[in-house]
Formats: structure tokens, sequence, C-alpha cells
């Protein structure tokens, strides 16, 4: 699963303001009008008011942090599903209860594809560890029921990212 995305912007989308460093900032992926996926970042005190173009995948919050030109900005425009999983379950990021079910279903997926490597859970029992392969940076996913209330939830998100089914589309189309 891939995505063309944009790196955090350096403007608020509902205001125009520039962010400044430490603005607290809240990102959304979004399913645009015309079908491809978008970012939008958007200042959290203007949040509320902001009007999505359309509907939500996934929203975090980050503290913006401005881009020097030795970081490769390019290196960000690519949203696989790992990385997706890296920035919603950043343990710096506030946590958002609605991102739950795909932190878990991403989890699980790159579980699969040996990206994450199961670390238990915490003292608690309310969250898995998770270590990512690569940079060895520990995640803290809450524990959820994977059973067909959770896979029917998690539908609709998955629709927002990849589009409907090839042929509910096709029927959709056809009128049929």
């Amino acid at each position: 699963m891939e995505l063309t995305l944009h790196p955090l912007a350096k403007t608020c989308h509902a205001s125009g303001h520039a962010f400044a460093e430490g603005d607290r900032v809240v990102c959304h992926l979004v399913r645009e009008v015309t079908g491809e996926i978008g970012r939008r970042d958007v200042l959290a005190a203007e949040d509320a008011a902001y009007a999505k173009p359309g509907p939500v995948l996934c929203s975090w919050t980050v503290s913006y942090k401005p881009r020097h030109g030795e970081e490769n900005a390019g290196r960000a425009l690519k949203l696989t599903a790992e990385n997706l999983f890296v920035t919603l379950g950043d343990p710096a990021a506030e946590p958002n209860p609605a991102n739950t079910p795909l932190l878990q279903f991403l989890g699980l997926m790159l579980e699969r594809k040996k990206l994450l490597r199961p670390r238990g859970l915490t003292p608690d029992g309310e969250r898995q560890i998770y270590e990512h392969a690569k940079t060895h940076q520990l995640y803290e996913i809450p524990v959820g029921n994977l059973d067909e209330a959770f896979f029917i939830r998690i539908q609709g998100q998955l629709d927002l990212l990849m589009g409907p089914p090839k042929a509910a589309a096709e029927t959709v189309a056809s009128g049929v």
C-alpha cells in the first residue's frame, strides 16, 4: 500500500497563517473529491471550526518543527503502511483514540510482514509493545479484540484509504 503524500505544511490550511516552531498542528488524511488521499494540516486552535473537504481517514497532532535545508523533504512523500503506523503511533504525538483500530490493524499487518516485532504487553496488560525492525523504536498500541466486529469497524477507514473494492465500485458505476 503506497500513496503519494506531502510532508507537513508550513501554513495552516484553514487560515493560511504560517506555523511557528512549537505550534500544535492537527494533521488529517482525507479523501478528496477527486478520490485521492490528501493531507490537511491545521492549527489545533482552528481545527474544530475547519470544514474537512471529505471523509477523514485518520488524524494526529504534532508539534511543528520547521524543516532545515539539509533535511530530505522528499523522504516523507511516500506514505506506506509502515510509515503511517510510525506516524500515528509516534510516542511523541498526542494519542487519538479514533486511530486505535487502524493502528491495531497496521500493527497486525506489519507484524506479519516482519517489519514490527511483538515485545509483549505493558505491565498493566493494556498495550501491546512493538519494536520497529529497522529503527528499534518501541511503540505501545492499545490491545484490542480482533473479532468480526473489529474488522467491520475498520472497513470504513480502509475503504477511505484504498477506495472501495473494485467489484463494488464497478457495480456502482454500471448502475447495477
